[in-house]
């Protein structure tokens, strides 16, 4: 993985003198901090990089695949803050973290896109109207791989190796999706920096599927 996270809150390098009410909220600080981070990051990137005679229009491909990315990316991020919170496994706790702050730094990157080409962050055409297969893609209404609100509070209320394999397989689920939208785009755009950070997508979330697939089996999930 190319971003760490903080280390086990229970490991024994940490001060016993320390309350674990304090630890904890310690850890959730930090991550929260680094996902703030890694947005504004991604907004610096997003605006140093982009060519200011690059303007995708309203309908382009580039415009729906940042909207949509972003949305697909930000319940990524949302479940991989809960992991590593309460996952009970270590590696999936690593996991977690370096989830949530890839992809709200990629947010942040997409989100800088949007504004330079002078579009909004929400356009009036329906999600996925940018790919072929437009909404018939949308499963529950949602774009591919998203989990439902139901299985995001079953996610929400789960705990010790529950949680951990509930999580993996929802994460599976939601990178597989991720992955075609990245694909389609590839596809679908002549801008140098959206194919860059698409094809980007599509290899680092491949690795994490295998990952999250090597820890299934190891949870005898």
């Amino acid at each position: 993985m190319s971003v760490s996270v903080e280390s086990d809150p229970e490991s024994p390098e940490i001060d016993d003198a320390v309350p674990p009410a304090r630890r904890r909220f310690g850890v959730a600080g930090w991550l929260a901090a680094g996902v703030a981070l890694g947005l504004l990051l991604g907004l610096v990137a997003g605006l140093l990089i982009v060519p200011s005679f690059t303007r995708p229009g309203e309908d382009s491909a580039e415009a729906g695949f940042a909207r949509d990315m972003s949305t697909h990316h930000a319940q990524a991020v949302e479940m991989g803050m809960l992991a590593h919170q309460k996952a009970s496994d270590s590696d999936v706790r690593t996991l977690g973290g370096d989830i949530a702050l890839t992809q709200q730094a990629q947010i942040g990157m997409m989100q800088a896109w949007l504004r330079e080409w002078k579009l909004g962050p929400t356009g009036s055409q329906p999600r996925m109207a940018w790919m072929p297969e437009g909404s018939a893609g949308l499963e529950n209404g949602l774009m591919p791989g998203m989990a439902t609100d139901a299985e995001r509070a079953q996610l929400r209320s789960a705990t010790g190796k529950a949680f951990d394999v509930l999580f993996l397989q929802l994460m599976i689920k939601h990178h597989l999706g991720g992955i075609h939208m990245a694909e389609e785009v590839v596809k679908l755009t002549d801008n140098a920096e959206v194919l860059r950070l698409a094809q980007g997508m599509v290899a680092n979330q491949r690795n994490e599927v295998a990952a999250f697939q090597q820890l299934l089996t190891k949870l005898g999930g």
